[in-house]
């Protein structure tokens, strides 16, 4: 009788434990949905994500000035292509990148309305690193660039503006990327084009189908 308890007793104490031990839909990857930690995002998954709320997309003259363009509207779409074990570099391919232009509004003088801004040169190059930085790159012998059509008091200019790279950060607490004040040179346009520009932008949340997406 003595015997049989303390099995019993050891079973028991066995089965409390174990799940505690290796919990079944943890994920130990650098991208994960639903919590840090939860299902690993496979290769292949979409992420997809629009500005923060309340917040703008602009692309000003300045690192520190107002003066440029604003959008209130922008999403970004990429391709999981990798997502190793954390601590790590998970990486993506950035298929698409756009702005409402009913959305968006110009204060550069001679200026009265933006027609359409587009990110050329697509796919990018998205590496997403567990200490939550990034870095957006083009593909080889390419360049991120972004050409922006204004309606002016002269009629309709084009203004290219381009980058060698990204950089920004991932944040968890609200499951983010963040870009601040990423330096453009003027490539082409009439002289209204401001001869550099400095893009901004919050997009949250990231999600994979609907989940959001931890950086681990």
């Amino acid at each position: 009788m003595r015997t049989r308890t303390v099995l019993t007793l050891v079973g028991s104490v066995a089965a409390l434990t174990l799940p505690f031990i290796a919990p079944a839909s943890a994920a130990d990857t650098v991208l994960t949905t639903g919590s840090l930690g939860g299902s690993a995002v496979a290769v292949g998954d979409v992420l997809t994500a629009p500005l923060a709320t309340g917040t703008t997309a602009t692309l000003y003259s300045s690192a520190t000035g107002t003066s440029g363009i604003k959008c209130t509207s922008s999403t970004f779409t990429a391709t999981v292509t990798d997502n190793p074990t954390a601590p790590g570099t998970a990486t993506e391919s950035v298929s698409g990148q756009t702005f409402d232009s009913s959305s968006c509004t110009s204060n550069v003088l001679g200026v009265t309305g933006v027609t359409s801004i587009t990110v050329d040169n697509l796919p990018y190059t998205t590496a997403a690193v567990s200490d939550g930085t990034l870095t957006v790159t083009p593909a080889s012998g390419s360049t991120i660039q972004t050409t922006v059509k204004l309606t002016t008091l002269l009629g309709s200019i084009t203004c290219v503006y381009q980058a060698p790279s990204l950089s920004g950060t991932s944040a968890n607490s609200d499951t983010s990327i963040n870009f601040t004040s990423q330096a453009f040179t003027k490539t082409s346009g009439s002289s209204l084009c401001f001869s550099a520009g400095y893009f901004t932008a919050k997009y949250a949340p990231v999600t994979d189908g609907g989940a959001a997406v931890y950086t681990n």
